[in-house]
């Protein structure tokens, strides 16, 4: 066996460099926050086109100024939230304006005052059947401002003199604004001109083409914490356990990760805990409130030994939380550690925020989904990607694996999935008879 040169170890550890880099940031700019691994990305860029191309079926874009992963998405009710500086999620709205300021942005002038935009988006927001004003002028001045700082953070619109702030000001607050009419062309990565509307747009944005499901799951196991058997098709769940292990090789090769395979599903763990835009554990209140929560569900929850599937034991994905479960628990945490812990004092002294924030936390972590939210088969996918998959027997059977919808499922609306398991006190870990975890790939951390 000939081992790698030194050159060959040091060009693969910076194409991963690369690689991890644009996942985690699409849009790069040669002077913005990461100017110092740019250079990295043009060096490499070939590589990674053909790579990002074949793996997740993603189009590069390297520029002499800026570089555009131009992800897929997953379908609707999948994406990735932005949100504004103090972490509170973009609205409809935001959304809204910043859409506005894009289709303004891609023909303006290389440089404009920041009332002349301000009156330029009002306008398209009128030819666009749009109504500016109805939630209050000094709540749409706010809306505003968050989605041109945000074109600011991407590169679209730099400060040339003052602020995108000053439109929370009165009339008089100016600043002069700088376009680059490029990036704002590459900032949206969906087929525009074939679709009808914004539903279609996520629809077709989602389409595997002629990767189907393999190229689906793929995109799945790197854009989610964690992908459970029950939400995928019979085609996709087919490719996944028969291809995990290859597949684990190519992303560790493009993107450093290591791929940890279960018997309810799979998930793709970053060791340098970068890649991810959600952290648990993590620190301040929802994260510590969550992770304890968690542990204390599991505890309570965890259901006896069902067997394996290999043995024809029963898959379990989910159990449903007992209504009123949450707010209790929650109310013994905040009683333990909410004062003393330091905890944000808005949260503290309002549990309906808080078990709302929490339960949002956990969703979108993957450790908890709300009753009936199973993806049915191509649910958000094109017209006729469902027609073109194969049937064929699912190589494990997960009907009922989550609960939803059974009779077993609570007034809670909520169902505790495995994934959960990761954050217990204390784990069993289960192979199916006559075989090692690493031979047999079917590992089950149960709940």
């Amino acid at each position: 066996m000939t081992l790698p040169s030194a050159h060959d170890v040091a060009l693969a550890a910076e194409r991963r460099s690369a690689g991890r880099l644009l996942l985690a940031h699409p849009l790069l700019t040669s002077d913005g926050p990461h100017a110092d691994l740019f250079p990295l990305i043009r060096r490499h860029a070939d590589w990674l086109t053909k790579r990002f191309q074949q793996v997740l079926g993603y189009r590069l874009l390297v520029d002499t100024s800026y570089a555009r992963l131009f992800k897929a998405g997953l379908g609707a009710g999948a994406g990735h939230r932005l949100e504004r500086s103090s972490g509170t999620a973009f609205t409809p709205r935001t959304y809204a304006c910043l859409a506005l300021a894009l289709s303004v942005l891609v023909t303006a002038p290389e440089q404009l005052l920041l009332s002349q935009l301000v009156a330029d988006i009002k306008a398209a927001a009128a030819d666009a059947g749009v109504e500016w004003e109805d939630t209050g002028r000094t709540a749409q001045k706010r809306t505003l401002a968050a989605a041109l700082r945000q074109l600011v953070d991407w590169g679209v619109l730099t400060e040339t003199e003052g602020s995108v702030t000053a439109v929370e000001q009165d009339d008089s607050g100016e600043a002069l604004i700088s376009v680059d009419r490029e990036i704002a062309r590459a900032v949206v990565s969906g087929p525009l001109a074939q679709s009808r509307n914004g539903t279609d747009l996520v629809r077709r944005a989602a389409d595997p083409g002629f990767g189907g499901a393999r190229t689906y799951v793929r995109r799945m196991l790197v854009e989610t914490p964690v992908v459970y058997l029950d939400e995928l098709t019979d085609a996709e769940r087919d490719w996944l356990r028969t291809r995990q292990r290859r597949e684990a090789q190519a992303f560790s090769e493009l993107l450093g990760l290591e791929t940890e395979i279960r018997a309810e599903g799979a998930a793709l763990v970053d060791p340098e805990d970068e890649l991810s835009d959600l952290h648990l554990p993590g620190s301040g209140t929802l994260a510590q409130a969550a992770l304890l929560l968690l542990e204390r569900l599991v505890e309570q929850l965890r259901p006896e030994d069902a067997g394996h599937p290999a043995t024809g034991g029963r898959l379990v994905v989910g159990v449903a939380i007992p209504d009123g479960l949450v707010e209790e628990v929650l109310a013994e945490l905040v009683a333990a550690y909410g004062h003393r812990s330091n905890w944000k004092r808005a949260l503290v002294d309002d549990p309906p925020a808080l078990r709302a924030s929490v339960v949002d936390l956990l969703i979108r972590m993957r450790l908890v989904a709300r009753d009936g939210s199973l993806r049915s088969a191509g649910q958000g996918l094109p017209e006729g990607y469902d027609e073109a998959v194969p049937e064929g027997r699912a190589v494990t059977d997960v009907a009922g694996a989550r609960g939803s919808g059974s009779a077993s499922a609570s007034a809670s609306g909520l169902i505790l999935l495995a994934g959960a398991a990761r954050y217990a006190t204390h784990v069993t870990v289960r192979t199916s008879p006559g075989s090692t975890p690493e031979a047999d790939g079917q590992q089950e951390l149960p709940l």
